[in-house]
């Protein structure tokens, strides 16, 4: 198997950059971080070299190194093999990047709070075939979630307490910290029920009144 079967060609407006450059910032040491992904065809298991948070080293669009990377086919028809031959990758051919505890920075409750108290929480289902991810996401206000759909200069959305399937057959761990899903592959977003994985059962009688962003999308 060629080691550029990854390699896809970018467009000018994409600002897509060139196979080997510099995935690190200017200052401080890259870590290696593990991360479990999928592509079109394939799984990947491994460390990232990167400094920071993992999102952030994915939604520079730059090729990121990568050590100690094993891969299989994402239909589970063959084991995850050793691939040392694979020492980069483009976030651009990543259409899901599973990732822990373990691929931030020590962060404070005090921190965590603060990162999320000025946005809104949806338990959403979205689709990028042939993968399907549920959890949540959380927005700024007034940013509704089939904005998600928009080209946007975020690549990757993070996906947190997240499951992703391929059909109804589970990738990965059942539940996973953190799922960043990359919006140019997205092709639906559904608010859900978080215990069913599907959406909200209509209660009986007339709604109270208001516009729900499910009818806005109508």
């Amino acid at each position: 198997m060629p080691f550029d079967f990854l390699k896809r060609k970018k467009d000018a407006s994409t600002g897509g950059q060139s196979e080997g450059a510099n995935q690190t910032g200017s200052s401080g040491t890259p870590r290696g971080v593990p991360f479990d992904g999928l592509t079109e065809e394939w799984r990947l298991v491994g460390e990232m070299q990167v400094e920071g948070r993992l999102s952030d080293a994915v939604n520079r669009r730059e090729p990121i190194t990568l050590a100690n990377v094993r891969w299989a086919p994402i239909d589970g028809s063959e084991p995850l093999t050793d691939v040392p031959g694979l020492k980069s990758i483009d976030p651009y051919d990543l259409m899901i990047v599973m990732a822990g505890e373990g691929s931030l920075p020590p962060m404070s409750e005090t921190e965590r709070i603060a990162h999320r108290v000025h946005k809104v929480s949806y338990d959403l289902r979205i689709e990028l075939p042939p993968f399907r991810v549920v959890g949540t996401v959380f927005l700024y206000p007034g940013s509704e979630p089939e904005r998600l759909l928009d080209r946007a200069t975020e690549m990757f959305v993070p996906v947190v307490e997240a499951t992703a399937y391929l059909g109804d057959r589970v990738i990965g761990p059942d539940v996973v910290d953190a799922i960043l899903v990359n919006r140019f592959f997205l092709r639906g977003v559904e608010q859900v029920d978080r215990s069913t994985g599907e959406r909200h059962a209509k209660l009986p009688g007339q709604p109270l009144g208001g516009i729900s962003w499910q009818d806005r999308s109508r």
